[in-house]
Protein backbone atom coordinates (compact mmCIF):
# COMPACT_ATOMS: atom_id res chain seq x y z
CA UNK A 1 0.00 0.00 0.00
CA UNK A 2 1.34 3.44 -0.75
CA UNK A 3 0.36 6.04 1.58
CA UNK A 4 2.58 8.93 0.35
CA UNK A 5 6.25 9.69 0.28
CA UNK A 6 8.56 10.52 3.13
CA UNK A 7 9.46 14.09 3.67
CA UNK A 8 11.86 15.46 6.65
CA UNK A 9 8.64 17.40 9.54
CA UNK A 10 9.60 21.34 9.58
CA UNK A 11 11.67 22.36 12.18
CA UNK A 12 12.98 18.96 12.75
CA UNK A 13 16.60 17.61 12.85
CA UNK A 14 15.91 16.29 9.48
CA UNK A 15 16.34 13.07 10.96
CA UNK A 16 12.45 12.54 11.29
CA UNK A 17 10.37 11.54 8.23
CA UNK A 18 6.62 12.50 8.48
CA UNK A 19 4.38 10.64 6.03
CA UNK A 20 1.55 12.38 4.15
CA UNK A 21 -1.68 10.77 4.10
CA UNK A 22 -3.54 12.94 2.04
CA UNK A 23 -5.83 10.86 -0.23
CA UNK A 24 -5.90 11.84 -3.86
CA UNK A 25 -9.75 9.86 -3.74
CA UNK A 26 -12.03 9.71 -1.80
CA UNK A 27 -15.00 6.63 -2.30
CA UNK A 28 -17.64 4.88 -0.77
CA UNK A 29 -18.34 1.24 -1.55
CA UNK A 30 -20.52 -1.36 -0.73
CA UNK A 31 -20.35 -5.66 0.03
CA UNK A 32 -22.95 -7.06 -1.27
CA UNK A 33 -23.88 -10.88 -0.93
CA UNK A 34 -25.64 -13.07 -2.70
CA UNK A 35 -27.22 -16.10 -1.18
CA UNK A 36 -24.52 -18.91 -1.19
CA UNK A 37 -22.15 -15.79 0.10
CA UNK A 38 -21.03 -14.63 -2.81
CA UNK A 39 -19.57 -11.05 -3.23
CA UNK A 40 -20.83 -8.58 -6.00
CA UNK A 41 -17.75 -6.61 -7.77
CA UNK A 42 -18.43 -4.79 -10.99
CA UNK A 43 -15.91 -3.01 -13.67
CA UNK A 44 -16.39 0.11 -14.92
CA UNK A 45 -16.22 1.09 -18.80
CA UNK A 46 -12.58 1.11 -20.58
CA UNK A 47 -10.91 -0.14 -16.99
CA UNK A 48 -9.52 -3.84 -16.13
CA UNK A 49 -9.77 -4.28 -12.23
CA UNK A 50 -12.89 -4.98 -10.60
CA UNK A 51 -14.10 -3.58 -6.94
CA UNK A 52 -17.03 -3.09 -4.90
CA UNK A 53 -19.54 -1.03 -5.97
CA UNK A 54 -19.86 2.87 -5.26
CA UNK A 55 -18.01 5.81 -6.02
CA UNK A 56 -17.05 9.11 -5.26
CA UNK A 57 -19.15 11.44 -3.12
CA UNK A 58 -20.69 14.31 -4.42
CA UNK A 59 -20.47 17.66 -2.51
CA UNK A 60 -22.18 17.63 1.15
CA UNK A 61 -22.64 14.34 0.48
CA UNK A 62 -21.96 11.38 3.87
CA UNK A 63 -20.18 8.73 2.95
CA UNK A 64 -22.93 6.59 3.62
CA UNK A 65 -25.09 8.92 1.33
CA UNK A 66 -22.57 8.46 -1.52
CA UNK A 67 -22.66 4.30 -0.87
CA UNK A 68 -26.73 4.25 -1.30
CA UNK A 69 -26.57 7.03 -4.14
CA UNK A 70 -23.86 5.23 -6.11
CA UNK A 71 -25.34 1.44 -5.46
CA UNK A 72 -29.01 3.17 -7.27
CA UNK A 73 -27.39 4.60 -9.84
CA UNK A 74 -24.70 2.10 -11.14
CA UNK A 75 -26.74 -1.30 -10.07
CA UNK A 76 -30.37 -0.13 -9.62
CA UNK A 77 -30.91 -1.48 -6.30
CA UNK A 78 -32.67 0.36 -3.30
CA UNK A 79 -30.46 0.46 -0.51
CA UNK A 80 -31.90 1.33 3.15
CA UNK A 81 -29.74 3.84 5.36
CA UNK A 82 -30.78 1.47 8.54
CA UNK A 83 -29.45 -1.67 7.07
CA UNK A 84 -26.14 0.10 5.34
CA UNK A 85 -23.15 -1.20 8.11
CA UNK A 86 -19.93 0.70 8.03
CA UNK A 87 -17.00 -1.91 7.61
CA UNK A 88 -13.93 0.60 8.07
CA UNK A 89 -11.85 3.22 6.15
CA UNK A 90 -8.96 1.93 4.14
CA UNK A 91 -6.33 3.75 2.45
CA UNK A 92 -4.88 1.66 -0.48
CA UNK A 93 -3.51 2.64 -4.14
CA UNK A 94 -6.31 3.25 -6.75
CA UNK A 95 -7.30 0.82 -9.47
CA UNK A 96 -7.68 2.79 -12.44
CA UNK A 97 -6.06 5.92 -11.36
CA UNK A 98 -1.80 5.29 -11.20
CA UNK A 99 0.15 6.78 -8.61
CA UNK A 100 -3.00 7.83 -6.89
CA UNK A 101 -4.13 6.75 -3.56
CA UNK A 102 -7.76 6.34 -2.12
CA UNK A 103 -9.65 6.70 1.05
CA UNK A 104 -12.59 3.80 0.66
CA UNK A 105 -15.36 4.18 3.58
CA UNK A 106 -16.55 0.36 3.15
CA UNK A 107 -20.10 -0.24 4.17
CA UNK A 108 -22.28 -3.72 4.08
CA UNK A 109 -25.43 -4.31 3.00
CA UNK A 110 -27.82 -7.23 2.56
CA UNK A 111 -28.65 -7.83 -1.19
CA UNK A 112 -31.59 -5.81 -2.48
CA UNK A 113 -32.94 -6.93 -5.42
CA UNK A 114 -31.45 -8.38 -8.24
CA UNK A 115 -28.58 -5.84 -9.61
CA UNK A 116 -27.88 -4.64 -13.38
CA UNK A 117 -25.42 -2.64 -14.97
CA UNK A 118 -26.13 0.64 -15.22
CA UNK A 119 -24.31 3.97 -15.65
CA UNK A 120 -20.79 3.53 -16.30
CA UNK A 121 -20.78 0.03 -14.86
CA UNK A 122 -19.45 -2.67 -17.98
CA UNK A 123 -19.89 -5.67 -16.39
CA UNK A 124 -20.67 -7.17 -13.34
CA UNK A 125 -19.22 -10.33 -11.94
CA UNK A 126 -19.78 -12.36 -8.75
CA UNK A 127 -16.62 -13.09 -6.71
CA UNK A 128 -16.83 -16.92 -4.84
CA UNK A 129 -14.61 -16.23 -1.46
CA UNK A 130 -14.44 -20.17 -1.30
CA UNK A 131 -12.66 -20.16 -4.85
CA UNK A 132 -8.98 -18.25 -5.74
CA UNK A 133 -9.54 -15.02 -6.15
CA UNK A 134 -9.03 -13.51 -10.00
CA UNK A 135 -5.63 -11.37 -10.83
CA UNK A 136 -7.91 -8.26 -11.80
CA UNK A 137 -9.17 -7.07 -8.52
CA UNK A 138 -8.46 -3.43 -7.27
CA UNK A 139 -6.63 -3.26 -4.19
CA UNK A 140 -9.15 -1.72 -1.79
CA UNK A 141 -10.84 -5.08 -2.43
CA UNK A 142 -7.98 -7.48 -3.04
CA UNK A 143 -5.97 -6.17 -0.26
CA UNK A 144 -7.81 -4.64 2.79
CA UNK A 145 -11.87 -5.75 2.40
CA UNK A 146 -11.37 -9.21 1.46
CA UNK A 147 -8.69 -10.31 4.05
CA UNK A 148 -10.93 -7.99 6.73
CA UNK A 149 -13.94 -10.62 5.74
CA UNK A 150 -11.47 -13.20 6.44
CA UNK A 151 -11.48 -14.47 2.54
CA UNK A 152 -7.86 -16.03 1.72
CA UNK A 153 -5.71 -14.75 -0.90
Amino acid sequence: MTIGSASPSPGGSGGEATIDTTPDIVVSAVVLRDARGRILTVRKAGTQRFMLPGGKPEPGETAAQAAIRECAEELGLALEPGRLTALGVFMADAANEPGLTLEGSVFEHPLAGEPRAAAEIAELRWLDPSQPLPDNLAPLLEHHVLPMLGVAS
